[in-house]
């Protein structure tokens, strides 16, 4: 079903030309320019309402549903749990990876964040670098400028690194361990609303407006749903992680735990994603082929939603798909006028990254912070999957030497943790899951 983006643009003109001719009057001494532009911005308004009052197609309705109960009701087959019990030792084996390749795949992609495919290569080529890269960019534009007001661009760079730099990413797998911590792993969505206004200062998107709408007393249970036209977009995925880390080799608890906290600012797909690879990122733990966790996590939510459809057919085209460019065309085309911030379109290209270069780390960051689009959302996540699947070992020592066992958040109060010491602490919630089973 194609978007009407065509539409969109030519409104996108019109709108850019009433601007010009208002100016160019106003310059002239027209007078009754502003009561014109009222009246528009008033016309504007009410198509928006009209248009969110259309009727949605029932149908599509009942195959992508929000309530867990029913997500479960149309999940396909799948082996719900893969350890019976907590092993402590390979855990620590694989969560340290998992974090450190978390880290290093936000990082790498964080000075490139949406940026086209030839700038990035421009910009390794100007620093005689690898393309896609294989270590840490050398040089970031902009250098002094802070990223959520903390660290500088050149804080992500090779040679000016001390510590995991912040990022959101990062940020929200950090949240989602205080989640468990101060709610235990039985949590509700209340819990992840009040985990929020107690540390979160800011959000982006549709985290944004379910941060906003808990401001003003808006219940948890409809944070995200309120106008919310971001629900489906990415920001649920990116808190993948800490549910499959405190979940290991048990896809269903993960993707549960997945549910309650992407249920505050997301529907549908949004919800969805974050199911998905919870439960992949869960099942890594327990796996040594992380295609093999990108198959299971399928079974943890609607056979027949979009995004399952999504990833089974990028799973089927994958021996097609040979390079970055291929990659991104492909998810273009699959995706034609979607938004660049969807889940969907972001996942085609983290599953591509890994089914590229399977237990290859550095080939698989490298590879999806080329794709493009929200690269440091796709190669975090990539990172975390294979960490998990090829454990500390097996991610070369350059990735993670500059971290210097500190990561850096702008959580309120919280604005650094150390990496052992967040290990530790997901070790300890991981044990508090499976005594509760």
């Amino acid at each position: 079903m194609p978007y009407p983006n065509q539409n969109i643009e030519t409104l996108r003109s019109k709108l850019n030309a009433l601007n010009d001719w208002a100016a160019l009057q106003h310059e002239y001494g027209a007078a009754g320019i502003d009561e014109i532009l009222a009246r528009v911005e008033r016309e504007i308004e009410s198509a928006i309402d009209e248009i969110r009052r259309l009727p949605i197609d029932p149908e599509l309705a009942a195959r992508e549903p929000d309530d867990l109960a029913a997500i479960r009701a149309l999940r396909p087959d799948g082996p719900r749990r893969l350890w019976q019990s907590f092993d402590e030792a390979a855990y620590a084996d694989r969560l340290e990876g998992a974090l450190l390749g978390r880290f290093a795949g936000c990082t790498l992609g964080a000075p490139v964040e949406f940026w086209p495919i030839d700038k990035m290569a421009n910009l390794a080529r100007e620093n005689g670098m690898d393309f896609p890269p294989l270590d840490y960019w050398t040089y970031a534009p902009e250098p002094y400028e802070l990223r959520y007001g903390v660290s500088p661009r050149q804080a992500y760079t090779r040679g000016k690194m001390k510590g995991v730099p912040v990022d959101d990413d990062i940020t929200y797998t950090l949240l989602g361990l205080l989640i468990l911590e101060d709610f235990g792993p039985d949590f509700t969505t209340e819990d992840v609303g009040a985990a929020w206004l107690k540390y979160l200062p800011y959000a982006c998107t549709a985290e944004d407006i379910a941060l906003r709408n808990l401001k003003r007393g808006v219940p948890a249970r409809q944070a995200g749903e309120i106008d919310n036209p971001f629900c489906q977009w990415i920001g649920a995925d990116i808190r993948s992680d800490p549910w499959g880390y405190a979940a290991p080799g048990w896809p269903e608890r993960a993707a549960e735990m997945a549910w309650r906290d992407a249920f505050l600012s997301h529907r549908r797909q949004g919800i969805y994603g974050e199911m998905y690879f919870s439960a992949v990122i869960a099942a890594a733990f327990a796996v040594d082929d992380p295609v093999e966790a990108l198959r299971i996590g399928l079974t943890e939510i609607p056979r027949e939603c979009a995004l399952a459809k999504a990833v089974r057919w990028a799973l089927d085209e994958a021996p097609r798909i040979q390079n970055y460019r291929q990659a991104r065309a492909a998810a273009e085309s699959y995706c034609e006028g979607m938004s660049g911030v969807h889940t969907i379109i972001n996942a085609l290209l983290t599953i591509w990254g890994i089914t590229l270069h399977g237990a290859d780390f550095s080939k698989v960051i490298g590879e999806v912070v080329a794709m493009g689009l929200d690269n440091d959302c796709t190669a975090a996540t990539a990172g975390s999957i294979v960490g998990a699947v090829v454990r500390k070992r097996g991610i070369p020592e350059h990735w993670y030497r500059p971290f210097e066992n500190t990561v850096y958040t702008y959580l309120i109060d919280r604005p650094e943790f150390k990496i052992d010491d967040v290990a530790a602490r997901f070790t300890r919630q991981a044990k508090r899951v499976f005594d509760c089973a």
